[in-house]
Order: C-alpha cells, then structure tokens, then sequence
C-alpha cells in the first residue's frame, strides 16, 4: 500500500516549535527545519539569523492527505503559534521568525479561507498577519536542527518555548496524536 504525500512550508517562529508540534500527529510523515523565502542559495543558521537573507525559519510538513488534511493541517498552525504577532514569535525578533505560508495557488487558497474561518471564530484578539505566498526553495537546516526539541528538551529554550507549544498542541489536538498521553 502506498502513502499519499502532500507537502506545504510553514513559518512559525522557530522553527524547532513548528517541527515538535507536528511531528507528533498522526498523518504527519516527516516535519524537517529548513529556511524558505529569501534570495541566499545554501543559507546556514548563522546567516538566517541575522535577518539579512531574507529566508524565513520554515517546516516543510510531509502529510498523508487521507490521514489529515491541508485545511487541518493549517488550523494546527494558525491555533499552535501567535499568527498576528508581525515578524515575530515571543522573544524571537525578526523577519526569520515571521508567521508565513509558501504554497501553491490551490493551498494559498485553502490557506486564505483557513485564515478567515480562525479570524471569524475569534480565537485571536488581533488581526491575523501570516503572510500567504507562492512556492518558494526548500533549504534543509543543519543536521543538528532536526529533532532538536525531542533531543535537547532541558535545554532552557526548549523548557521555556517549545515545551509549552507542543502541550498545547497536545491538549488540542489530543485526537490527532501519533501516542496520546
């Protein structure tokens, strides 16, 4: 039997929050760090961080579309991270954290109406500012950026930011976990 596969880009912040939450849902076939959207060919971490590039801290969520589906997909993203938080998640500042979609024309159209049904609901105080993109260039993070959350979870970072997201994640979406608590 054969796995269907979709994929999309997503920009959350950092992107070990955006990995460790999605990594952990059923449907989810691979959730790997990597930087999107600037005009740097091959960029590293050091210069991402920086805000020079361009590039964005990004996700690229491998799903099977029978298991989970785009638009479930992105209601995790918009409900997991702060989406009207401009050019930033929390303490992290800059154009690399900014909340983003890189999609097709269709998941740019899924994206907008996922935005607009989270917008209506209310969740969010202020106005939604993810930014919803044509595709643009994968570029994998280094090695030691993937699985860093599930690596290093004392690390104080990962304590302080990524543990809380990936909870609530798991509080919301209890449903959808690959191992419920």
């Amino acid at each position: 039997m054969t796995t269907q596969q979709s994929s999309i880009l997503l920009g959350a912040g950092c992107f070990w929050c955006v990995e460790a939450v999605f990594s952990g849902l059923r449907g989810i076939i691979s959730a790997e760090p990597g930087y999107a959207g600037g005009s740097v060919d091959n960029p590293s971490y050091e210069a991402v961080c920086t805000g020079q590039t361009g590039h964005a801290e990004v996700v690229k969520v491998v799903f099977d579309p029978t298991e989970i589906g785009l638009e479930d997909v992105l209601r995790v993203f918009f409900t997991t991270h702060d989406p009207t938080q401009l050019n930033r998640q929390g303490n992290d500042i800059g154009t690399q954290y900014r909340s983003v979609i890189f999609g097709d024309a269709a998941q740019q159209e899924t994206a907008r109406r996922v935005r607009d049904e989270i917008a209506s609901e209310g969740i969010w105080p202020d106005p939604i500012v993810t930014s919803i993109e044509g595709p643009a260039h994968f570029w994998p993070a280094e090695e030691k950026h993937h699985d860093y959350f599930a690596r290093n979870p004392q690390t104080a970072y990962c304590a302080a930011v990524v543990a809380p997201k990936v909870a609530k994640a798991r509080k919301l979406y209890r449903d959808r976990l690959k191992q419920p608590d």
